[in-house]
């Protein structure tokens, strides 16, 4: 039987139960692994992509997106990396930022795990976010206010990537998101130990039962989540993606590396 176990009780029992705050986080074990989730209502929060500053440099660490919302009166509800990028931190696929359209949608198979098709657009529109596949985002035309593409995608409609092996033994720290139909119920994943993708992609469609999923990055994956007391530091990323509230809601609050 499908079991999960949150501080020895069931998920949907803590994770799921209220709306304190713009995230809801909580640490869950789930067949065997161990994973970082945190819940956002896309049509209450606001979610944002981050890249770069007013001048074009790469912003990279949770604490510089910190200290350019400071300005606004703004903090970091949560965060985490969102999409691969090349060795100078540009986007490897498709990038939107608040309309302003950094890279292009890349639709063709390649090397490495982006390349694995098929892969996927995380998309950012008003009152919703939505994981969407390659060719179905080309095909359909939508406009996100802000988007970025990875891959390979970990569940679509309701199914698992088809190149995923149960027992594959290519495990990694991963991260990843899923969404539920309506746009809505956005799930961001980061495991705590290694998984491979066909376990990874079975905490998104078997537990969470969400019907699409886009997988993030691997070891390079990094959380900031104040509500779980994180917030990873390291060497710079790419694209983030966070939710904002006002500073003050977050007062006090103290986070350990």
């Amino acid at each position: 039987m499908w079991r999960a176990l949150l501080w020895g009780l069931p998920l949907g029992i803590v994770l799921w139960s209220g709306q304190a705050s713009a995230v809801e986080c909580q640490d869950l074990a789930y067949e065997g692994n161990r994973y970082a989730l945190c819940e956002v209502d896309a049509s209450r929060e606001e979610l944002r992509l981050f890249l770069r500053d007013d001048t074009g440099a790469v912003m990279g660490h949770f604490s510089t997106i910190e200290d350019r919302l400071e300005a606004e009166g703004k903090t970091l509800a949560f965060a985490t990396n969102a999409g691969m990028y090349h060795s100078d931190r540009s986007p490897v696929g498709l990038y939107v930022e608040d309309g302003s359209q950094e890279m292009r949608l890349v639709t063709n198979p390649g090397p490495g795990n982006f390349g694995l098709v098929p892969n996927g657009v995380f998309c950012l529109r008003e009152g919703r976010a939505d994981v969407i596949e390659t060719l179905a985002f080309e095909a359909s035309g939508t406009t996100c206010k802000s988007a970025t593409q990875s891959g390979p995608m970990l569940v679509i409609d309701g199914e698992l990537h088809p190149r995923f092996l149960k027992d594959s033994d290519s495990r990694y720290i991963r991260n990843g998101v899923g969404t539920s139909a309506d746009g809505r119920r956005v799930v961001f994943a980061i495991s705590r130990n290694t998984v491979n993708f066909h376990d990874f992609a079975g905490l998104f469609r078997d537990h969470l039962q969400l019907p699409q999923a886009l997988y993030f990055d691997g070891n390079i994956s990094r959380l900031h989540a104040p509500d779980l007391q994180r917030s990873d530091a390291g060497f710079m990323m790419g694209p983030v993606v966070g939710v904002i509230e006002d500073r003050d809601t977050n007062e006090g609050d103290t986070l350990q590396n």
